[in-house]
């Protein structure tokens, strides 16, 4: 008889897969620009975010560590270069935008939870399963997890900044499943990004769910995920662990 598939340890994304903003970044930063006498259109702040943020990750990853910069400085500089794109020129005017957005981001009150998210992570420890967090969030994200009464259920928080690895590199994987003493084979991640997340684990050996929402699925991702590995929302991973562990499903 051949033996069942007996997953230990699940590893989680964090931003959009467990938790997201609650209001758009446009409408954040226009909203904190505004008490401090700054008007701008919150469309014009969300793609300039866009745009500064994608530029800063091309010239400083994860957060510039390498450069000598730390997260906050990142943060900071992300800020005033999407202003800057919106249209405010004055770094001076900006700067005590940039120090209240860098603090109001770091509060749980900025984040709110995926539906399903409480009650999927307890239905998994009730399993016996191991929890962790492997993400590449920055320093905020400990006090942010504590705050959403998540942080509980993971036994341990791997962040890219701490680590110096951003997914998808396979050494932050690497050092999930060291510091939890399980075997790729026996291990899972759920994640929202299919190349950081899904082709990431799988690169190192551990199964690998993605979380793709209700909205159309990328080409991509519709050709090359088997539709058993695909997670419309967070209450379809229980299920989805049966199937992949060779359980009945549960009632």
């Amino acid at each position: 008889m051949a033996h069942r598939l007996q997953l230990r340890l699940l590893t989680w994304d964090v931003k959009d897969t467990l938790l997201r903003l609650r209001h758009p970044v446009g409408e954040e930063y226009a909203s904190t620009a505004r008490a401090h006498g700054l008007e701008v259109e919150a469309l014009a702040l969300g793609q300039a975010f866009g745009q500064a943020y994608r530029a800063q990750s091309h010239s400083f990853p994860n957060y510039g560590l390498s450069h000598g910069l730390t997260s906050r400085q990142w943060w900071l500089d992300v800020v005033l270069q999407t202003f800057r794109l919106a249209g405010v020129r004055d770094a001076q005017a900006v700067a005590p935008v940039a120090d209240q957005l860098y603090k109001d981001f770091s509060s749980p009150c900025t984040w709110q939870l995926l539906e399903g998210a409480e009650a999927t992570l307890s239905g998994c420890r009730e399993r016996g399963l191991r929890l962790a967090v492997v993400s590449n969030f920055d320093r905020r994200l400990e006090d942010i997890l504590v705050g959403l009464g998540l942080r509980q259920h993971f036994d341990f928080v791997l962040t890219s900044e701490a680590t110096g690895w951003p997914k998808p590199d396979p050494r932050i994987f690497q050092e999930a499943l060291r510091l939890a003493h399980v075997e790729p084979a026996l291990a899972a991640h759920i994640g929202d990004s299919y190349h950081r997340d899904y082709k990431g684990a799988q690169a190192v050996g551990m199964h690998s769910f993605l979380v793709v929402g209700p909205g159309p699925l990328d080409p991509v991702v519709k050709d090359s995920v088997p539709q058993e590995h695909m997670l419309p929302s967070l209450s379809h991973l229980l299920p989805a662990l049966d199937r992949l562990e060779g359980l009945p499903p549960q009632l």
